[in-house]
């Protein structure tokens, strides 16, 4: 059976006004069109410990509020669901979601992609899904999956839920073949699998790396029994009910930042080392709306 992640274990954090920057601090604002309410509103959902995510995400926004000559209010969103419905409420005039929450922000709340995370020669980065085991696991292959215990990240995470099922799927095997236990993050399911709360856990490549790194995980003492093809890296997303004007200063303001600027968060996303970011289009992310269709999801599954 599936235990869905108790959200209230993601710390919600206030929303951090950026000031100080560029000389001009608190009272730095541009034209009415390119800084509307004296503010910009940008959501990040919790794919890692949001404790983590917030230094690395202020690094970003300060630079982008230099840029733009406007204050950028950050905003670390409770999930997927909650960054999707703050922009269609007119509550975020941008936000990074993950590929897949992107596919239903895009329909549900008007996000279109403007920019996503490059590699230092300048090309568009990508990651992978993945299915762990212990090294000494009779586990050889997705089939053996069968009638055993499967911790993924959360609903509606591209690689932590989405392409595992797909997975499953794609080798005959129905959910209720397996024991899949929603962990309530990547580090959490990681966590469950060394442990020995599972059989198998998702750990992506991401995941994988940010893991190596704090040394928290011994490849050695695992094996990966599957992966995905490559995912195109988190798009950077602007509401598309915003003033023209100021959809292309955002855009432009992102595609100038310096991989300095970029490359804490680059860092969570195994990017490096960083570029500058790069423009994406919907049709970047056309293989994702592709799986939302083959696996009949809704926006109720993000």
């Amino acid at each position: 059976m599936r235990a869905r992640p108790a959200l209230a274990a993601l710390a919600v954090l206030p929303a951090l006004l950026l000031t100080g920057c560029g000389g001009g601090g608190a009272e730095a604002t541009g034209s009415a069109a390119t800084c509307p309410d004296g503010k910009i509103r940008f959501g990040v959902e919790p794919y890692e410990d949001p404790a983590k995510l917030k230094p690395a995400y202020e690094t970003l926004a300060a630079a982008l509020q230099k840029s733009l000559n406007c204050p950028v209010e950050l905003k670390i969103v409770e999930d997927y669901s909650a960054e999707v419905l703050a922009m269609r409420n007119g509550r975020l005039e941008m936000a990074q979601f993950g590929p897949l929450g992107y596919v239903f922000a895009s329909t549900k709340a008007d996000a279109q992609p403007v920019a996503s995370f490059a590699d230092a020669e300048g090309a568009l980065t990508t990651y992978t899904a993945g299915i762990w085991v212990p090294a000494d696991s009779p586990i050889t292959s997705v089939k053996d999956l069968k009638g055993k215990s499967l911790a993924l990240s959360s609903p509606g995470s591209t690689s932590g839920d989405a392409l595992p099922r797909y997975a499953l799927k794609t080798q005959g095997l129905a959910e209720a073949d397996v024991k899949i236990d929603y962990a309530g993050g990547h580090p959490e399911a990681l966590l469950a699998l060394a442990n020995g709360k599972v059989d198998a856990a998702e750990i992506n490549s991401q995941q994988l790396a940010t893991a190596q790194a704090e040394g928290s995980l011994d490849p050695a003492k695992y094996r990966q029994v599957w992966t995905s093809e490559p995912i195109p890296n988190d798009p950077i997303t602007v509401s598309g009910k915003l003033d023209p004007a100021l959809r292309a200063a955002i855009t432009s303001a992102l595609l100038k930042l310096g991989p300095s600027d970029v490359a804490k968060v680059g860092a969570f996303l195994d990017v490096n080392p960083p570029g500058p970011l790069v423009a994406v289009t919907k049709d970047t992310y056309q293989p994702l709306f592709d799986l939302a269709t083959a696996l009949g999801l809704t926006e109720k599954d993000v």
